[in-house]
């Protein structure tokens, strides 16, 4: 399965963008001149939309190292290329030997089958234009929600209006940013995101930048 990616988003478009975020808010303008320009959209991974997904669900729930980790394991087993016929041969006693979970197992069990039957034809999700059409078919299937798919279309396929308000670390970077004296929930960042419009991925990215030390 050849790795197939989104339309990239180049330097002088992101750097437009953040311009145009700057001058919507002082807070966020400071964190963006602090920090390297946004890569959502800019350095696309040389990795089928099968392998992305795979990688976001092994993601779910876990620090970056211990995910990387677990995810290293799955691409030995599968002999080096995560495609859907090989991991459909992958039994759950080797995948939890790997780390992964049984409820993880499967997920990337369901997203397989329905990636080799073409009951969603994953490898041409960039075609489609409305994010919430891909939204809508890859939370169809059991144990994929929004944040893996959130993840998924920021990382994978260069969305750039993608706003996962359901990421500890978004809501975190965005209390730091805005020195909020209590949590935001994920109902009430779902709002403030709409200033943010059509760039909210690139305001998540700083969101996380900014809990960097």
């Amino acid at each position: 399965m050849k790795a197939i990616k989104g339309s990239p988003v180049t330097e002088r478009a992101m750097r437009s963008a953040v311009a145009e975020l700057s001058q919507r808010d002082r807070r966020l303008a400071a964190l963006i001149a602090a920090h390297p320009l946004c890569t959502v959209g800019r350095n696309p991974k040389p990795i089928s939309h099968f392998e992305a997904l795979v990688e976001s669900v092994i993601s779910q729930q876990l620090a970056v190292k211990a995910a990387d980790t677990i995810h290293a394991r799955v691409v030995k087993l599968a002999g080096g290329k995560i495609t859907p016929s090989k991991i459909l041969k992958i039994s759950e006693p080797g995948m939890r030997e790997a780390g992964v979970s049984g409820a993880k197992f499967k997920t990337i069990q369901g997203l397989a089958d329905a990636a080799q039957s073409k009951r969603i034809d994953i490898n041409k999700l960039h075609e489609i234009e409305s994010d919430q059409e891909i939204f809508d078919q890859l939370t169809s299937l059991w144990g994929i929600g929004p944040w893996t798919v959130d993840m998924f279309m920021m990382f994978q396929l260069g969305r750039l209006d993608i706003w996962p308000t359901g990421d500890l670390g978004v809501r975190r970077g965005y209390e730091k940013i805005y020195k909020l004296k209590e949590e935001i929930t994920p109902k009430e960042l779902d709002k403030k995101g709409d200033k943010f419009k059509p760039y909210r991925s690139i305001v998540a990215w700083y969101c996380w930048r900014a809990l960097e030390k």
